[in-house]
C-alpha cells in the first residue's frame, strides 16, 4: 500500500478490488495460451509438427 501525506498525518491508500491478485488465485481461466492450445490439439491428434501455429482451431480449457 502507498502512503499519502495529508497535512501532518500519513494515511494508507486503499487498493481497488480488481487490482488484488490473491482473489484471482485458483480462478478457472477460459483462455489458453498458444502453446497450451497446441498441446491440447496434439493430445487430440488434430495438430502435427509442421502445421501453422497461427489460426488454430478453438479449444476448451482443461478442467
Amino acid at each position: 500500500m502507498d502512503l499519502v501525506r495529508r497535512g501532518d498525518e500519513e494515511q494508507t491508500m486503499s487498493r481497488h478490488r480488481s487490482l488484488r491478485t490473491s482473489s484471482n488465485l485458483g480462478a478457472k481461466r477460459n483462455v489458453l495460451k498458444r502453446y497450451e492450445r497446441v498441446a491440447v490439439l496434439k493430445e487430440r491428434n488434430q495438430w502435427k509438427e509442421g502445421d501453422r501455429v497461427t489460426g488454430l482451431r478453438k479449444t476448451k480449457a482443461a478442467e
